[in-house]
This record gives C-alpha cells, structure tokens and sequence, in this order.
C-alpha cells in the first residue's frame, strides 16, 4: 500500500494533500449514499493521516451542512495531516479525548482513528473509547481500516471498532477479508481515489479474492466412468453422519460414482438413508484394499477417530498415493505421522487442526492466517484450505486466495464434512488439487449463503446439497481479480 500511495503522490506532483482530500469527498459520499437522513456526525480522528482523512471530512461535511463534532485524541499532527487540521479549525473546534468524556450527541460516528500502520492494542484510554462507539448503538463509518484491526493479517490485538461500513481507499487490504474482520468491517467498499492505473505497477499483488466460478456443462455421450469414483473412508462408531454427508456433497457435486468404507455398523443406515452411496464395512487393510483400488479419489478423515481401527485404515490409504482429500482425524493423524505429499492432495483444517500441524497455539493461527496457510501447504507439499471466517486457500508455492462468502449459520456440526466431499469430487472430475480447492470452497460458501436465507441459526450441513447441486450447475460468469 505503501508503494502505491508515493507513486500515486508522485503522480500529483508530490501532493498527499490531495489524495487526502479525495478520500475525504469519497468519504463524504459514502456517508450521504448510505446514511441521506443523517445530520449529526461524530468524527473520531487519531494523529496520523488516518486523522487527516478525518479532519478533512469534517470540512467537507460543514460545507455540506451537517453538523461536526470533531473528536481527536492527541494534539498533535504533522505533515498532510497537520494541514488538514488547521484547515478544519479554521471555522471549528476540536474536543480532545479523554477517558471519562461522554459520547457526543450524534447519530452517527466516524472512525479515523487509525490507519494501515496500526499493528497492536489500542492504549487503554483510546480502547475506552473505541468500546464505547460500538455500544452506542449507532451506526459507523470506518475510514480505511477499522481502528484496532491490523490491515495485513486480520488479527485484533485489542478493541477494535465494529463498523456497520467500511471505505477502504487505494486498493483493497488482505486483512479486511479474514479472521476477526468479519466481526469489524461490515460491509466493504473501496475507494480507488481516482489514481492513474500506473500507481499500481510496482505493487505486488499478495492474495485474490475468489471469482464466483463453476465447472463446464457436460458433453451429451458422458457417463458415470469419465466422472471419478470418490472413497470416501471414516465414521467410526457414532460417526456414520459424517462419512454420509461427506459422500452426499460429493455425489451433489458431480462425483460418477461414491463408495464408503466405515464401520460395518453403519452399512445399514447408509444404505436405506442413500442408497446411490456404496458402502462397505471394513475392519482393516484386508477389506479396505479391494475397495481402494477401484477409486480414483480418496477423501479421508470424516469421523474417523484415532484409534488402531482408524490408524490402520489411514496408513493404507495414504500408501496407495491416490489424489487425497485429508480432514478432520485425517489431519490429526497426520500430526503423529508427518508426511510431504507427492500426488495432489488437499489439506482442509480448521484453526485448531492448523495449530496441531504446526506445533503452535489456535491463538498464533489467529494472529496471522495468511501466515499460517503458506506454511502448512509448505511444509507438507499440499494445497491447504484454512477453514474460517474468510477461509483462506493456499499451495506449496505461495499462491493464495481468499473466500469472501460464508456465514455464521455455518458454524455447526457437518460443515467440514461436506467440504471434503465437495473437493474430493472435483478432484475426481479431473481438476487440479488447486482448482478443486478454490472452487469446492466457493461453491460450499455459497451454497451456504442461499441456504441461509430462511434464517442462519439452525442452518444444518444438509441444507446445503441442494443449493450445491444448482451452483454447480450454473454457468459461471467472466472471472475477475481484486
């Protein structure tokens, strides 16, 4: 970002006076688009250019007519920002903060408080603040970043402001779509500021925001052979859910043909609950490799368990160097026995799963995902989905995309099983481990969000086979990069 505001400075001649004033009449807009009927505005500005946006907002929105309540939490400025103060006390005050100030009297609040620079806990005076804005009940327009959260990595090291709306300027920042930004940045626009294409020459570009996508129709003459045959191996006692909703997403999702080897339990109940499923009993390696040799994809994890009967059935799948889908006890197995992989293979663990892979806390995942995601597709030589808030997809070399759909409805029981079988399928219609990834994890995401619509609490992994079904079938559009 950084490299891209001193070209884009350049270009203006030197000028960051000017892309100030820009982002502030964006601001300015954004704020009428969205709020027409308000008149009272808070502004909560911090000491860097951040605040400078901020002041500059205030000037604008006086000439507008509304009425500005400029709040700033130091005296001091300099440079660009120092300018747009003086330029805002010339025809008003400033209140400075302190702890034990009262809110103003406003029907909405503006947080320029902090910018892209800001990588820790707010102090404790400005925390106080910070948490009194989001109980205010008011609605909050964060300019650029929401004050608190880091831009690069998503993370909240303290309080962080919970914008209704975020106007983010320049380009687009990777640590608004991951993580804790789901809980602070609201809705997201950006405002490119009217900077020349050049500016962004020398920037590299860290991260794509996923393109909604979906594999081609099929030809007229093709049958269930061209289409992969999907093993899907789990569900230890008590488990056979999630080895039927896993083989379930994966015959939604277009798998030819999807076998199950469990526990012989559970045959039963798969067989009278979906019957298209074919499900073996296995108790060992003797009975899982006949049926292993006859898939082409394998999808291992799903309520597996950890124990010898689960261990055994791991080692003898991952030996028969199949394209692989590895999850939940897959991955925990894994954790005992560490391997890099030599076929396509995707890993897809939640915080908790990366952090054991890792040798690390759930909290250092949190603290950067971006991070996190790179080194676990490094040092197993896979394609590794970081499931969460804005799940992140990631592969040996680097390369890495963000998912920006998904809801908290999302956050219960079978989830994660289905996406193993959505992948797995995609797999078994010959993607690669990197297309099947990025697309399993788009069409799962949303797939929930049209499931949510009745409503995300109660939202049930089942709910979303059918919407899966008709997004796999749909016809994407042109693709676009962020």
């Amino acid at each position: 970002m950084r490299v891209i505001e001193r070209a884009a400075q350049s270009a203006l001649a030197g000028s960051g006076n000017v892309l100030m004033r820009r982002a502030a009449s964006a601001a300015l807009g954004c704020l009428r688009r969205h709020w027409p009927q308000v008149n009272r505005i808070a502004i909560h500005c911090g000491p860097g250019n951040n605040g400078g946006d901020g002041f500059l907002l205030g000037v604008l929105a006086r000439e507008a007519g509304l009425q500005v309540e400029l709040v700033a939490l130091s005296r001091q400025a300099q440079g660009d920002a120092l300018l747009a103060r003086r330029e805002w006390e010339q025809g008003g005050s400033v209140s400075h903060w302190h702890g034990d100030d009262a809110l103003a009297d406003v029907e909405l609040h503006v947080d320029a408080l902090y910018g892209i620079g800001f990588n820790r806990a707010p102090l404790a005076e400005v925390a106080d603040l910070i948490e009194r804005i989001n109980a205010s009940g008011l609605p909050v327009l964060a300019l650029d970043v929401p004050s608190g959260l880091n831009a690069d990595t998503g993370y909240c090291p303290g309080a962080a402001i919970c914008a209704e709306r975020t106007l983010t300027f320049l380009a687009d920042k990777r640590g608004l779509h991951t993580g804790r930004a789901a809980a602070h940045v609201g809705v997201l626009e950006l405002a490119t500021l009217g900077v020349a294409d050049s500016a962004y020459a020398e920037a590299r570009v860290d991260a794509q925001v996923l393109a909604v996508d979906a594999l081609p129709r099929r030809p007229r003459d093709a049958h269930k052979g061209r289409n992969g045959h999907v093993l899907v191996i789990g569900g230890d006692l008590g488990m056979a859910g999630a080895v039927r909703l896993s083989g379930e997403a994966a015959l939604r999702t277009g798998a030819g043909l999807v076998s199950v080897a469990t526990r012989a339990e559970h045959v039963p109940a798969l067989n009278a609950g979906r019957p298209e499923l074919m499900a073996h009993g296995v108790e060992g390696p003797p009975s899982l490799e006949p049926v292993l040799r006859r898939a082409s994809v394998l999808a291992v994890g799903p309520g597996l368990g950890t124990g010898a009967w689960a261990h055994a059935l791991w080692l003898t799948a991952l030996d028969m160097h199949k394209p692989l889908v590895l999850d939940a006890d897959g991955l925990n197995l894994l954790v005992r026995e560490p391997r890099r992989f030599e076929v396509p293979t995707v890993l897809t663990p939640h915080p908790g799963e990366a952090a054991r892979l890792l040798g690390v806390t759930t909290a250092e995942i949190d603290k950067d995902r971006f991070a996190a995601v790179r080194e676990l597709a490094k040092r197993y030589a896979a394609v590794v989905v970081l499931k969460g808030a804005g799940t992140l997809i990631a592969d040996p070399d680097g390369c890495l995309d963000v998912c920006p759909w998904g809801n908290p409805g999302m956050a219960s029981g079978g989830m994660g099983d289905l996406l193993t079988g959505v992948v797995a399928a995609l797999l078994a219609q010959g993607c690669t481990a990197w297309r099947a990834a990025c697309l399993g994890v788009g069409l799962h995401a949303r797939a929930g969000d049209l499931a949510a619509e009745q409503g995300e609490r109660g939202l049930l992994a089942s709910d979303l086979l059918g919407p899966l079904r008709r997004l796999g079938n749909a016809i994407p559009p042109g693709h676009h990069r962020v």
